[in-house]
């Protein structure tokens, strides 16, 4: 059977699984479309969420950031991965309490304000937005290589399947499918790379494998690999390379980005208790782990068999030949994705080679988003292997844009229309305006994703730091402090995501239209603090706008002061005892 048979069937399978899913667990209320019914075990909804977390970023594009970034981009396994300790320590169980359907939700009702609710949702909407790009870019790759179609063309299936599913379902379709997801993608992350471990250092277990010794040279794999790749005049793969300024703020806009990130808090609305929304939080810590404790030996080990390709003898030795590439068999890899447009080569100098370095002889070009997907071709491993990881990449880029569709459509039919445009519409006319509102945030998504601002992953760390500027500070004071008032709250959002924004569009391009940047994350406008890293800037800067606009305004009423007292306090806690 060939290989695009077999794409077909393994990726039709999962498909048929998952659309099976959300028809059976299909919404037929308000309470199951926005929250499952509150009925989701913890385990289950930690599954879920780690499906919802993995998202393309982490599936397709971590790997190749990894890959060619070396030692500086250990900074995304450690951000995305303390947030959840954030999440699950400061909100998800103070969240659940509150008890209500949103983030703009408990918002609004916190700061006793239709305006800060307002402001939340066009918060909510801008880093979730953001947020969808990414995984339509990642969608859009996965779709072009299994169907051998251009990207654009792959971009274009990929927003109708989830349009077809996530419209479908609402909360409670996507929670059972989002498990169904998990398990698909990683099974297909981890048995490729337990294949290459094995390749390459005879070690099965990927992670320790990349601290093992190379089967080949005799050396630990990451001297080989660094040996490697400064030779071809890259620089050193464990090195630093990066400002320890700038690491910092991007590991910390990470991490609050991650406990702000609306599609992720909601789900801890979803389970039956308060003690739940911890203990899911743990679960999805374990899940998400199996992954990112796999991905750095994922991206090492395929950079160091990328170069192996286009030098089979050693980098001392000439280049693989033109010829080899247009007839080899097993260089059929190079051929498949050179169709999608995300590589290219091109014998400039007329030797019959094609050369890899990082001079300006350089003849080829691999976008790092084909890193994980392309990985099982590069090293020769079977068919089904190729096909499974081909689902596994799908699987993620579409679990995590079904939940931020999920989020921007309970915000703009719950926090937008049924509490402030029309109060009194039917449940069946709310859960209308919430699947109109998921599929013009599709369209706008695909659109953007046509152009996207950078790699799959680096435009998902653009939303973090969105989420993190205006969301995170908004929900920790409004569970934290009893000062901060509604006019605070709208001043500190307001001034944390407009300082955020224009920083991002000041490097990215104003509204990510290309070539209307004024600085580039190369040469930045402040030290060398790049955009994906102002986040945390621009969340403290809305702590402090909040703090001296509270002062300087009313007093927050008695009921909130209670209220916050409340949700702090657990239910039946009686007043201390003196023995």
């Amino acid at each position: 059977m060939d290989q695009f048979t077999l794409n077909l069937l393994v990726v039709g399978a999962t498909f048929v699984l998952y659309i099976g899913i959300a028809i059976w667990a299909r919404a037929g209320t308000t309470s199951e479309f926005y929250a499952a019914g509150r009925g989701v075990h913890p385990v289950v909804n930690g599954m879920a969420t780690g499906a919802d977390w993995m998202s393309a970023a982490s599936f397709i594009s971590m790997a190749g950031l990894i890959a060619f970034g070396g030692y500086d981009t250990s900074v995304y396994l450690m951000g995305w991965t303390g947030g959840y300790v954030l999440l699950a320590m400061l909100l998800a169980p103070y969240l659940r309490k509150f008890g209500k359907f949103t983030v703009p939700e408990f918002i609004g009702d916190r700061f006793y304000s239709q305006t800060a609710r307002t402001v939340a949702v066009v918060c909510l909407i801008i880093a979730s937005i953001t947020y969808v790009i990414g995984q339509m870019t990642g969608v859009g790759v996965a779709f072009s290589r299994f169907l051998e179609v251009s990207n654009t063309t792959g971009l274009f299936i990929g927003a109708a399947i989830v349009f077809l599913y996530a419209v479908l379902g609402g909360m409670k379709g996507i929670t059972y499918t989002q498990v169904a997801q998990y398990v698909v993608l990683i099974i297909a992350y981890t048995i490729p790379a337990i294949f290459i471990s094995l390749q390459l250092t005879g070690n099965p277990i990927p992670g320790l494998g990349l601290f093992s010794t190379d089967v080949n040279s005799g050396a630990p794999i990451l001297s080989t690999l660094n040996d490697t790749v400064e030779a071809l005049g890259f620089k050193s793969y464990t090195g630093q390379h990066d400002t320890t300024l700038n690491m910092f703020l991007f590991t910390m806009t990470l991490m609050i980005g991650t406990a702000g990130l609306p599609h992720v808090i909601v789900r801890f609305f979803t389970v039956p208790r308060v003690a739940d929304a911890r203990s899911s939080a743990g679960w999805a810590l374990v899940f998400i782990a199996l992954l990112y404790l796999t991905a750095p030996a994922v991206g090492a080990m395929a950079r160091l068999n990328l170069v192996k390709t286009f030098y089979p003898n050693g980098v001392d030795q000439p280049a693989v030949e033109m010829t080899a590439i247009e007839n080899d068999q097993n260089l059929a890899w190079v051929r498949n994705w050179a169709k999608t447009g995300l590589l290219s080569f091109d014998d400039k100098n007329g030797d019959g080679r094609i050369e890899y370095n990082a001079g300006d002889g350089n003849e080829l070009s691999v976008n790092r988003d084909i890193i994980t997907l392309a990985n099982p071709e590069i090293a020769n491993l079977p068919g089904w292997v190729i096909a499974l990881v081909a689902a596994g990449g799908l699987a993620a880029a579409l679990s995590t844009a079904a939940g931020l569709l999920m989020a921007i459509s309970s915000a703009v039919s719950h926090d937008l229309i049924k509490s402030q445009i029309n109060p009194n519409i039917s449940e069946k006319g709310e859960l209308l305006a919430a699947r109109i509102s998921m599929a013009v945030a599709i369209a706008v998504a695909t659109y953007l994703g046509l152009n996207p601002p950078g790699f799959a992953a680096q435009t998902v760390a653009l939303a973090f730091g969105l989420a993190a500027s205006s969301i995170f500070p908004a929900l920790m004071m409004g569970i934290f402090s009893k000062k901060i008032n509604n006019t605070g709250a709208v001043a500190g959002m307001l001034v944390g995501l407009t300082t955020t924004l224009v920083y991002i569009f000041l490097h990215k391009g104003w509204f990510f239209i290309p070539d209307t940047n004024t600085f580039t994350d190369a040469n930045p406008m402040i030290l060398s603090i790049k955009s994906t890293s102002f986040g945390v800037i621009g969340a403290v800067l809305n702590f402090a706008t909040a703090f001296l606009v509270s002062n300087a305004t009313k007093e927050t009423p008695e009921d909130i002061q209670e209220l916050v007292e409340s949700i702090r306090v657990p239910k039946g806690a009686g007043a201390a005892v003196d023995h």
